[in-house]
C-alpha cells in the first residue's frame, strides 16, 4: 500500500501526467453533471416503474450510470459508439476502401472514426426513435404528441453525441482510452446506489450478514480472475537471424510474440448484450401476448437469455479475435524481419502455428468471459440478494479498464525513470 501510494505520488509531480489525470477527472464530472439532466416532457416516476421488475433495461442501466433509469440526456449510454466501432472494424475485412483507409496511418484512421461518428449518430437516433415510442406507449410521455416525441429523440441524440465527444476528449487530451473510461465511470457511480440496497435488505432481515460475506468472497474471485486472465499470455519465442548492414550487424537476439489469453478484452461482452437488447425490447413495443411471451423469455436473468448471452460472447470473442490477430500478417513481419520460431520454417507453418496456439488460448479466454458475464445471474440463488447488475460483467469492465488505465499511466512515469505501479 505504501508503494501504491509513493508512486500515485510521483505520478503527480509529473507536470504533463498531472495535466492530464486532472483533465479526466474533470470530464467525469461533466458525465454525472449531464447523468442528473433530465430530458424534457417525460414522467420520471412512471419511467421508475418501468424499471421496477428487474428488466433488461435495469441491466442495461449499469452502463449508463444510472442516466437510463432516470431518463436524463445520457439515457442511451456510449454503447452505440462501442458497437459503431465494431462494426467498423468488422467492415474494414469486407469494404475494400475501408481496408485501404485502415492502411493509410493516421489519415485513414480519421476517416474512419469520422465514418464511426456517423454510425453512431445513426444508431443513437434510432435507438431514441424506439426508446421514446416504447415511453410513450407506456403513458411515460406527459404530453403526448409529435412535438414532444421529437423534443425528447433530439435531446438524446444530443446529448449522447456530446458523450461520444467527451470520451475523444478523454482520449486525446487525458489518461487512458475515453469511451472505456466512461463506461467504467457509469459502473463506479452506480455502486454506491447497490450497496445502500443490500445495507436495506440487511437491515429489513431479508438477507444476513452470511450472504453478505459469501458476495464478498465471490467478487474477490472473480477479481483476482479477471486480472489473471486479463495480465495472462502465451510467449511464443522468436529467433532473429544475424544479418550484416553495411559495417554493422544486427540481429541475433531472441524475442517473443505475446499473445494474450483474452485479446478481445470486454468488447464480446458489451456487443452480445447490446444484440440481446434488441429482441426483448422490440416485442415490448408490440402490444400481443405472443410478443410479451418473447421479452420474457429473452428477459435478463431467464434460461434462455442466459445461454444465448454465453454462446454469444463465446462466438464474438473468436470473431473479434480473429479480426485484430491475424497470423498471416504476423507470419510476413516475423518473415520480413529475417526472424523464425524455432523447430518452424517461416511462411505459412509459422501462420498455421500461430492459429493453433490463438484458437488454443482463445477458447480458455472466451469460456471465462462467458462464465464471468452470467454470473449476476446466479449471484441471486448464492446470495439471496435480488437485482444484482453489478456482478461479474461489471467487475469485469472495472478492472479491465483500471488495468489498461494503470498500463498508461506506467508507461508515462517509466519514460521518466520512474518506478510504475505494476511490479
Amino acid at each position: 500500500m505504501a508503494s501504491l501510494l509513493a508512486s500515485l505520488t510521483k505520478a503527480f509531480q509529473i507536470p504533463e501526467l498531472r495535466k492530464r489525470i486532472f483533465f479526466t477527472l474533470w470530464m467525469f464530472l461533466v458525465f454525472r453533471i449531464g447523468a442528473h439532466v433530465p430530458v424534457p416532457g417525460v414522467n420520471p416516476q412512471k419511467v421508475e416503474e418501468l424499471f421496477a421488475s428487474g428488466t433488461l433495461f435495469a441491466f442495461l442501466d449499469v452502463f449508463a450510470g444510472g442516466a437510463l433509469r432516470a431518463f436524463t440526456v445520457f439515457a442511451m449510454s456510449i454503447i452505440p459508439y462501442i458497437n459503431a466501432s465494431i462494426v467498423m472494424q468488422l467492415l474494414t475485412i469486407v469494404v475494400p476502401t475501408f481496408e485501404k483507409w485502415a492502411k493509410e496511418g493516421e489519415e485513414g484512421r480519421k476517416r474512419l472514426t469520422q465514418w464511426t461518428r456517423y454510425g453512431t449518430v445513426i444508431l443513437w437516433a434510432v435507438q431514441s426513435v424506439g426508446v421514446t415510442y416504447y415511453l410513450n406507449i407506456s403513458g411515460a410521455i406527459l404530453t403526448p404528441g409529435f412535438g414532444s416525441f421529437l423534443v425528447i429523440v433530439v435531446a438524446l441524440t444530443a446529448g449522447t453525441t456530446f458523450l461520444m465527444w467527451l470520451g475523444e476528449q478523454i482520449t486525446e487530451k487525458g489518461i487512458g482510452n475515453g469511451i472505456s473510461l466512461l463506461v467504467f465511470a457509469g459502473i463506479v457511480s452506480r455502486l454506491p446506489s447497490g450497496l445502500t440496497k443490500i445495507v436495506e435488505y440487511l437491515n429489513g432481515g431479508r438477507i444476513s450478514i452470511f450472504n453478505i460475506i459469501i458476495l464478498v468472497l465471490i467478487g474477490l474471485v472473480v477479481i483476482a480472475g479477471v486480472v489473471w486472465v486479463q495480465q495472462g499470455t502465451r510467449r511464443v519465442p522468436v529467433q532473429y537471424a544475424k544479418r550484416v548492414v553495411g559495417r554493422k550487424m544486427y540481429g541475433g537476439q531472441t524475442s517473443h510474440i505475446p499473445i494474450r489469453v483474452n485479446q478481445a478484452g470486454v468488447i464480446p461482452v458489451i456487443f452480445a448484450a447490446s444484440i440481446l437488447a434488441f429482441p426483448s425490447t422490440i416485442a415490448q413495443f408490440i402490444q400481443h401476448p405472443w410478443a410479451v411471451a418473447i421479452a420474457n423469455a429473452l428477459g435478463f436473468g431467464s434460461v434462455l437469455y442466459t445461454i444465448f448471452y454465453a454462446l454469444l460472447i463465446i462466438f464474438f470473442t473468436f470473431f473479434y479475435t480473429a479480426v485484430i490477430f491475424n497470423p498471416n500478417d504476423v507470419a510476413d513481419n516475423i518473415k520480413k524481419y529475417g526472424g523464425f520460431i524455432p523447430g518452424l520454417r517461416p511462411g505459412k507453418p509459422t501462420a498455421q502455428y500461430l492459429a493453433k496456439v490463438m484458437e488454443r488460448i482463445t477458447i480458455a479466454g472466451a469460456i471465462f468471459l462467458a462464465a464471468i458475464s452470467i454470473l449476476p445471474v446466479f449471484f441471486g440463488s448464492l446470495t439471496n440478494i435480488p437485482n444484482i447488475y453489478f456482478g461479474g460483467t461489471a467487475l469485469l469492465i472495472v478492472v479491465g479498464v483500471s488495468l489498461e488505465t494503470m498500463k498508461q499511466i506506467e508507461a508515462h512515469m517509466l519514460m521518466r525513470h520512474y518506478q510504475g505501479f505494476m511490479k
